[in-house]
């Protein structure tokens, strides 16, 4: 009697471990999530040729510290940053919809608070001093199959940051436009695809970003995929995926 009594002793202490195993990991998932990494998306095209639709990278969430949208479901328990430190001048970073937090972007970080920024003929101007680009030949974008022949150059921020850019056209309003004077607590972005970006530039739009906003600088890619093929076309999978980008960090 006594063995039989044990078994349904043995199982129920065995659910009990299991759960207790599955609540602790996804306790650790949220831990790691909300202080330190998080993955997100690319699903479009603003930030070619840096990062490409369908990249999958990781954000590290430490990096400016924390404010409210660091949380899960950004809860309204503060405002502000704790633990906080301006990005740098290039630094990628995702960021929350100033117009719709539940939206997230993702562009470069090119003024910061002080800074005059304008556009003129296609080039930008910091503080007054011309960022100078280096032509690289010509370069087909393919924004969710929609592809544009862009002309590639390398652009050298202030600092020494240097990164590639795309440019259609050195004319339009958002290649000449007004002088920006970025208030305290904010930052100006900008997308790496200059004349396919919708960012800091539109005042009416994304305009300031305030660094409250600021999820995480964009670390590395751990994934990246074509996506061409529909997605029942399993056997098309390992052709999809862009294996020379896998483990690439962003710049």
């Amino acid at each position: 009697m006594a063995t039989s009594k044990a078994k349904p002793r043995q199982h129920a202490n065995a659910w009990v471990e299991n759960i207790k195993t599955i609540l602790y990991a996804g306790l650790i998932a949220v831990a790691v999530r909300t202080v330190a990494f998080e993955p997100f998306n690319i699903p479009s095209g603003s930030m070619i040729p840096t990062l490409l639709v369908g990249d999958y990278l990781f954000v590290s969430k430490y990096s400016y510290g924390y404010s409210r949208y660091s949380l899960p479901f950004s809860p309204p328990l503060f405002h502000g940053r704790i633990f906080g430190s301006p990005p740098n001048r290039g630094d990628v970073v995702v960021f929350k919809y100033p117009r719709d937090p539940s939206v997230d972007y993702i562009k470069r970080i090119v003024g910061l608070p002080g800074d005059r920024l304008q556009v003129k003929e296609g080039q930008l101007y910091i503080n007054g001093e011309l960022c100078p680009r280096q032509t690289e030949g010509t370069y087909v974008a393919d924004d969710n199959g929609i592809k544009m022949m862009s002309r590639l150059y390398v652009e050298s921020l202030p600092n020494g940051v240097r990164h590639k850019i795309l440019k259609e056209r050195d004319d339009g309003w958002v290649n000449n436009t007004q002088e920006y004077v970025v208030p305290a607590g904010h930052v100006f972005a900008m997308g790496d695809n200059r004349d396919n970006s919708a960012d800091s530039r539109f005042l009416d739009g994304v305009g300031f970003v305030p660094m409250e906003n600021l999820v995480g600088r964009a670390e590395i890619l751990f994934f990246s995929i074509n996506a061409e093929y529909p997605w029942y076309e399993f056997w098309q999978w390992p052709f999809e995926i862009r294996w020379n980008r896998l483990l690439k960090p962003v710049h």
